[in-house]
């Protein structure tokens, strides 16, 4: 068997760096995500690319390319110039593919921002990321009204300040080809989206990435996809589309691959179900506690099983228990379980498992994967910064033409990820077996993954330091069978402090979306503390899991 990690001492005699077992793969150089996504989409002008679950809604390929143009145009008819950043705050609707590619296409930067955020931090994003423009629809209007910038609604209802999505199309139609609007070239090596993620510390940072950094990601995560596959995969569309992942490795990738998404914009075990029967769903991208369900809820003996066309499931955002994993399979024979490692600074899916279509290899369980074409990789010693070799656990760096270009006007957190080399580190400590296989040890960074979603630890312990009782506080994460882990907080409050643990916990609640809530808060007389000042995290965390209830065992 062909070696399957090649390691090539390219800077230094003792540089472990390790590369895919699959041949680099070509990246064109010319053309811009949106041109790139919808390649040859003429030739699918019938086929459905995006449905809505719930409603039937629908566009296909000829809608998408139509109204990704005229939305690009009515974009520049409004004065959106190259570089500009409009803020797009929706739930998943059939829409959404349209107005990412649309703003892009225009030269414009994308920024998704969460629908269920408190409008605290909706405005936190629009000023970090300099909006210049937002587009939302009628239930989350109310959130963005009060920011200076103007607004674009989707959907009938219409809102006097704002501009009606259907009309704007229609006024991208009739602006014609005056002078007024010509057209500034995009160039590949444009923005095209700003993503705000934690990064490796904690507070909400914009990602820049470039058109060349998301077709490349494209590339190198869709090698494996065999011409007999276009057309023919159809994706659930459940995690959000605001996240890099849903953007980017649903829509994108299924666009690219002329296949249809299936639109969700929240989970109810039911309607999950009956999408995946009657949508024939080929390929879903789930989070673990919709695995628990499809294992565990009674609700999924009332449909027929055997109808189910689905071949895959991939988790990516929280790690999956093995007994879970298990209990899966045991359910759902023919399916295959991915489990992909990504970040949003590396343009989204980093590694992978074997695509389950086209006899490629497949990664071990609770391995995340194996290296895609065109990526390096090493591991670190966090102390030495000396690279490590094979099954030596260290923090797992990358370098690709993925990596995004920076933290946007945050030089030092950029500087912090990416090396002078152009390694990004990950924050992640990992290591690579004999075979290739990547596995994910620990995490140096602190984040807490609540649902598959990012909830950064410092953030809420600076919103329970402005408490006037609390005198310190420190958030770690508590594993949860449902949720994979919840933010829970020790908190020393002040000698004449008369509120409870409830009421600290309503009052952080009172300030974030409910997924950043503190599930779990304790009163403690200090918080532990390094010589440097480091909250002791894995210490607090080991204490309050003294105090909690053992978790049940799969059934």
């Amino acid at each position: 068997m062909e070696n399957p990690t090649q390691v090539q001492h390219s800077e230094d005699e003792d540089e472990h760096i390790f590369r895919s077992k699959y041949p680099p793969v070509s990246v064109p150089d010319n053309l811009t995500l949106p041109e790139f996504v919808l390649q040859d989409a003429e030739l699918y002008a019938d086929k459905v690319a995006f449905v809505e679950a719930v409603s039937g809604k629908s566009y296909t390929y000829r809608d998408v390319v139509r109204d990704t143009r005229r939305f690009a145009k009515a974009l520049r008819s409004l004065g959106l110039r190259k570089g500009h950043v409009v803020l797009v705050l929706l739930p998943n609707i059939a829409e959404y593919g349209i107005v990412a590619l649309g703003i892009m296409a225009a030269g414009g930067v994308f920024s998704g921002a969460n629908p269920a955020s408190h409008p605290s931090e909706i405005k936190k994003q629009a000023y970090a990321a300099n909006a210049k423009l937002i587009v939302t629809n009628g239930p989350n209007y109310e959130k963005v009204k009060n920011l200076e910038q103007p607004v674009v609604v989707i959907g009938e209802e219409h809102i006097e300040d704002a501009t009606n999505w259907d009309e704007l199309l229609e006024a991208g139609d009739r602006a014609g080809t005056g002078t007024r609007f010509t057209k500034e070239e995009v160039l590949q090596s444009d923005l095209c989206a700003l993503p705000f993620s934690s990064g490796t510390t904690g507070i909400s940072k914009g990602v820049m990435l470039t058109h060349r950094n998301l077709v490349a990601n494209l590339c190198s995560s869709l090698f494996s996809v065999g011409s007999e596959m276009i057309g023919e995969v159809t994706t659930l569309g459940l995690i959000p589309f605001f996240h890099i992942y849903g953007i980017t490795g649903i829509c994108c990738a299924t666009l690219r691959n002329k296949g249809k998404v299936v639109v969700m914009n929240r989970f109810d075990l039911r309607t999950f179900l009956n999408a995946l029967i009657t949508q024939e769903v080929t390929f879903a991208p789930i989070v673990p506690p919709i695995i628990l369900a499809l294992v565990k809820n009674p609700i999924v003996e009332e449909f027929d099983l055997s109808k189910l066309k689905l071949r895959a499931i991939m988790t990516a955002a929280a790690p999956l228990a093995p007994e879970l994993l298990a209990s899966f399979e045991n359910k759902f024979p023919g399916v295959q379980v991915q489990e992909a490692y990504g970040l949003t600074e590396h343009s989204c899916i980093t590694l992978t498992h074997g695509n389950p279509m086209k006899g490629h290899d497949t990664a071990k369980k609770n391995s995340v994967g194996f290296i895609l074409p065109n990526l390096e990789i090493k591991f670190i010693d966090p102390d030495t910064s000396r690279s490590l070799p094979k099954n030596t656990p260290g923090e797992l760096c990358v370098r690709s033409q993925c990596v995004m270009q920076g933290y946007y006007k945050n030089k030092e957190e950029t500087n912090r990820t990416i090396d002078k080399n152009g390694w990004l580190h990950t924050g992640d400590i990992a290591y690579i077996d004999d075979d290739g296989d990547i596995f994910i040890v620990d995490r140096i960074k602190e984040l807490i993954k609540y649902k598959g979603f990012q909830v950064a630890p410092a953030e809420l312990e600076a919103i329970l330091l402005t408490h006037s009782s609390v005198e310190d506080a420190a958030v770690v994460p508590l594993p949860d069978e449902e949720s994979g882990e919840i933010p829970a907080a020790c908190v020393v409050m002040n000698p004449n402090a008369k509120e409870n643990e409830r009421d600290i916990m309503e009052y952080v609640a009172s300030n974030v979306a409910h997924y950043k809530k503190v599930r779990v808060l304790q009163f403690v007389g200090t918080i532990p503390k390094s010589p440097s000042g480091k909250i002791m995290r894995r210490l607090l965390k080991d204490k309050m899991m003294e105090n909690m209830p053992k978790p049940p065992s799969y059934s």
